[in-house]
């Protein structure tokens, strides 16, 4: 076997696995970790001259874990293990792994992972960088280059939450009926953050950042094998696979935003559509609504409108009222009275969001709104006001250049009425 690539392949996806083993024997993140790295040194050394082993994943915890109680004798001055070659060749141990890979153990130790990574005394930013580290296998330089922050300061951020979780005496028992049910939201939640993460970017950012969309759905995918039947995971799997579809069309050749319905939508990834349409009906057919899959939802009407004159927009008003019911949030009404808009008009839209003004003040997304609204009512002064709001509000220059096209629309409509 020498294709180094399919190689890499097995190595990232026998990482959850084989990582959440070794924590299991080794209850230290660190002594995993290193125990993992390990056994893919001596992977990319024998594999080539061998071949795969019938179960990478098993072979790397095999390996892994002789190699880190290796050392530890070694430093108390016992015996060695015997050389890992000769372990791997064992054909009855291998095969034991295997069998308990399959069974409970697979399933509990790359939820274990999950879970520490997502250990609830973290602030959001550390379970993300510690999920993208230990889970998905993602350096530290590039974990830093998404984040646009320096080397050493990731270091020290993913340093502080193991040191963290450390501290925290978390068990590391094979989590409870109880504890997945709370926790497996919070996993959604980190996974659903690293796609957010992703996806927002632009300009520069958006090449440094893009891997981190893919990781998501790798993630997300990674849980749907945990939890097939759970109509939540379903529902954001479908979610992310919907809104990556149209990553190519989002982004013009300058790096700016393309709303929605500007979309070139012969750009729209149809194999992304397909799977993610097919995991929203099997989610609804459930009949157990959750937050992910009305949003999933929601981007599966765009997603089936072949232009954007096409677009359902009563059902999706019907959606994120349901969606205002389950989550309650004035950005969830924000994003309802677009829907309203198109149905009912700019004025019950602007009726809509009008309560919100406190709530929102410090929110780009609602100023934006709010002037398009009134630009469509043709109060323009208001309109530009609210404008000018948004683009104290902006966080970038590019969200400020978005509504900088609102006021220069203004301004041409004053020349030509004056």
């Amino acid at each position: 076997m020498t294709d180094l690539a399919w190689i890499d392949a097995a190595l990232i996806g026998a990482r959850p696995q084989a990582l959440g083993a070794l924590l299991r024997y080794f209850r230290d993140l660190d002594t995993a970790e290193e125990a993992y790295q390990n056994a893919c040194l001596r992977a990319l050394k024998s594999w080539p001259e061998k071949g795969p082993p019938r179960d990478p994943a098993a072979w790397l915890i095999l390996v892994g874990r002789n190699a880190a109680l290796d050392h530890t004798r070694r430093l108390k001055r016992e015996e060695a293990l015997p050389d890992e070659t000769l372990v791997s060749d064992l054909s009855d141990a291998e095969a034991d792994m295997a069998e308990r890979l399959d069974g409970a153990h697979y399933r509990d130790d790359v939820l274990r992972l999950m879970f520490v990574c997502c250990h609830p005394e973290l602030p959001v930013t550390q379970q993300i960088a510690l999920a993208l580290r230990i889970v998905s296998g993602l350096s530290v330089r590039q974990i830093a280059r998404a984040f646009l922050v320096g080397e050493s300061a990731m270091e020290q951020r993913i340093t502080r939450a193991k040191a963290r979780i450390a501290a925290s005496g978390l068990p590391f028992e094979a989590p409870g009926a109880a504890d997945r049910a709370e926790r497996l939201g919070v996993v959604a939640a980190m996974i659903y953050l690293v796609f957010n993460e992703g996806y927002s970017a632009v300009g520069t950012e958006a090449a440094a950042r893009a891997p981190l969309c893919e990781e998501a759905i790798r993630l997300a995918r990674l849980l749907l094998r945990l939890f097939p039947a759970e109509p939540e995971v379903l529902g954001l799997t479908a979610l992310l696979l919907l809104q990556h579809a149209r990553a190519a069309a989002r982004i013009d050749a300058n790096g700016e935003f393309v709303l929605l319905e500007d979309q070139d939508r012969s750009r729209w990834n149809p194999r992304l559509i397909a799977e993610g349409l097919a995991l929203v009906d099997k989610a609804l057919r459930h009949r157990r609504p959750g937050p992910y899959q009305i949003q999933a939802a929601i981007a599966a009407l765009h997603a089936r409108a072949r232009q954007a004159a096409d677009t359902d927009w009563l059902e999706i008003e019907v959606l994120y009222a349901l969606l205002e019911t389950v989550q309650p949030s004035p950005v969830v009404t924000l994003n309802r009275s677009v829907a309203v808009s198109k149905t009912r008009g700019p004025d019950a839209a602007l009726a809509m969001i009008e309560p919100l003004a406190v709530q929102l003040s410090g929110y780009f997304y609602y100023h934006g709104a709010r002037g398009a609204y009134l630009l469509q009512l043709g109060r323009l002064g208001e309109a530009r006001i609210a404008f000018d709001r948004a683009i104290a509000l902006a966080h970038s220059p590019r969200e400020a250049a978005h509504i900088r096209q609102h006021l220069d629309r203004l301004e041409q409509d004053s020349v030509a009425g004056g």
